[in-house]
């Protein structure tokens, strides 16, 4: 076989030497390059998603458990008891965690992020050497993640950053226990395997539930085989499926004992069961759809490229074993990961960052390819540097896709950041603590102005937008009980006005006219902010 082929063998594969001492030494290198990948990661993520932290905004989502976080540290109340929303806890837990690790700030919350992303590409790491993959191919499916995870949003800290370590990790544990049971005889999972990943499954749901599809596909990886093989007797096999259920039900139950012990069972019930189930009855029209897909797709171009040069390969002469697996199970993982974009019918950008994990692997498969069969086939080392560089060339290709828009506006760069200036003049026009309604801007302000809220529905989309119908309540009753309590001010987001329902946006100036006078201008690229104080 061509030295530039896909080699079947981990010691040729993570470039051990034929010269005497070559082996020793290439494997001191490997062991080095181990201990050194989380590290590596970790910079990696924090240097690609560095134009993260200026921002006050990038998710409005984000600024949410935000609010749901502070109010949990500061003892206001629990997570969608004291601030609404209409997924699990599991966010505004991890948020909480960060902030009282890291400090009650926005970059507290996105370096957490970052530290996510890395954890996630480590996760990678660990299921592609699983799969017996070189060192290399394994480090290049981390990075890529870290580089393609500034994209579609993904420099915010969201549900789908926070929820993908633990699925990575109940894959990578997955993979190897499959490794195992395509042994044959005496290779079904293990007990400690199952409650590995079913705890790590059970709190990705905590996140998001969307997680179930690759939960599902983390536990059928090494059963399946195993059972097919007549490894694992059937009633054992039940019993590992009974147990596996229970252990990803188990964080979700906690929660819910522990809101139940608190007396805000029928919020928890609510925001994590009855209101995803609302919001994901009403799916998106075809052409909303098509565009939204669309667009992802064209941002993921190169990693899609890559991904399918690796599914072609898998099926052409020399392709090695690890590779075939490797392969394989990244495209098991991306029909699961799809199933878990379509879930909630919806398609915002950041629901496809749930493909990226699978999407890193095929794609570091395929750049391996290339670099080692087609552009160095004859030089192990010159096929290295070729495959480092192609790893370099596509996330420095991600970055940029974010970096030029972001660097070209200017926002808190030299152009000031809108979101800090609103709440720099809201902070200065009422009291600290001071109930206040933000009718349709961004809710991160609430904090960064550290005011009050006027009601526990805080998501404007909901409040006072289209999606008042996902809490289960008459919103523009509430949205009348809070403007007659006269909340201390009132921002407006002129630049979204119309997005308002029209009767909320007459009973918002009403109120105006009727009790509150402008103290504040903020220019926005939509059009200004007004914060209005009570008269």
């Amino acid at each position: 076989m061509n030295r530039g082929d896909v080699r079947p063998d981990r010691a040729a594969a993570d470039g051990a030497e034929d010269a005497p001492g070559g082996v020793a030494a290439a494997r001191a290198g490997s062991r080095l390059l181990a201990a050194a990948a989380p590290l590596l990661l970790l910079a990696a993520a924090l240097a690609l998603r560095a134009l993260g932290f200026v921002p006050a905004v990038i998710d409005t989502d984000e600024g949410l458990y935000i609010l749901q976080a502070r109010a949990w540290l500061r003892g206001d109340g629990w997570p969608l008891a004291a601030v609404w929303d209409m997924h699990p806890v599991g966010a505004p837990a991890l948020f909480a965690l960060a902030m009282a690790l890291l400090g009650e700030s926005l970059g507290a919350v996105r370096l957490f992020g970052a530290i996510a992303v890395a954890l996630t590409g480590w996760a990678l790491h660990g299921a592609a050497r699983a799969a017996g993959a070189p060192r290399a191919v394994a480090l290049g499916a981390g990075l890529l993640y870290a580089a393609y995870s500034v994209r579609l949003g993904g420099l915010a800290t969201n549900t789908e950053l926070l929820l993908a370590p633990f699925v990575a990790a109940a894959m990578a544990i997955a993979i190897r226990a499959a490794g195992r049971a395509a042994e044959g005889d005496g290779a079904a999972p293990r007990w400690g395997e199952i409650v590995a990943m079913g705890l790590l499954v059970g709190a990705a749901l905590t996140v998001k539930p969307v997680a179930a599809p690759e939960g599902s596909l983390a536990f059928l990886l090494p059963t399946l085989p195993a059972w097919w093989r007549g490894a694992l007797p059937w009633r054992r096999g039940l019993a590992m499926a009974g147990a596996y259920a229970a252990l990803c039900a188990a964080p979700t139950g906690l929660f819910a004992l522990a809101y139940a012990l608190h007396g805000a069972f029928a919020a928890f019930l609510d925001g994590s069961f009855l209101a995803p189930l609302r919001y994901a009855g009403g799916r998106a029209p075809l052409d909303v759809v098509a565009w939204q897909v669309g667009t992802a797709l064209l941002v993921l171009t190169w990693l899609l490229v890559f991904a399918g040069l690796a599914l072609l390969v898998r099926h052409g002469r020399g392709a090695a074993g690890w590779f075939r697996r490797l392969t394989a199970i990244g495209a098991l993982w991306f029909v699961a990961a799809t199933l878990a974009v379509v879930m909630p019918g919806m398609y915002f950008d950041h629901y496809f960052l749930i493909w990226l994990p699978p999407l890193s692997l095929l794609a570091a498969a395929g750049a391996w390819w290339l670099a080692t069969a087609r552009i160095a086939p004859l030089a192990r080392r010159a096929g290295l540097v070729a495959f480092a560089l192609l790893i370099g060339a596509l996330s420095v290709n991600s970055w940029l896709g974010d970096a030029v828009p972001r660097l070209r506006r200017g926002i808190g760069l030299r152009e000031p950041d809108p979101v800090r200036e609103v709440a720099a003049a809201l902070a200065a026009t009422v009291p600290r603590g001071a109930p206040v309604l933000i009718a349709n801007y961004h809710p991160v302000v609430y904090a960064l102005a550290d005011v009050g809220l006027a009601t526990r529905y805080a998501f404007p989309a909901q409040l006072t937008g289209p999606y008042g119908a996902v809490a289960g309540i008459d919103m523009d009753a509430e949205v009348a009980r809070v403007l007659g309590a006269r909340p201390a001010a009132i921002v407006v987001d002129r630049g979204w006005w119309t997005a308002m329902r029209p009767a909320v946006r007459g009973m918002v100036e009403e109120a105006l006219a009727a009790g509150y006078e402008l103290a504040a201008t903020v220019r926005e690229e939509r059009g200004p902010v007004e914060i209005w104080r009570r008269r």
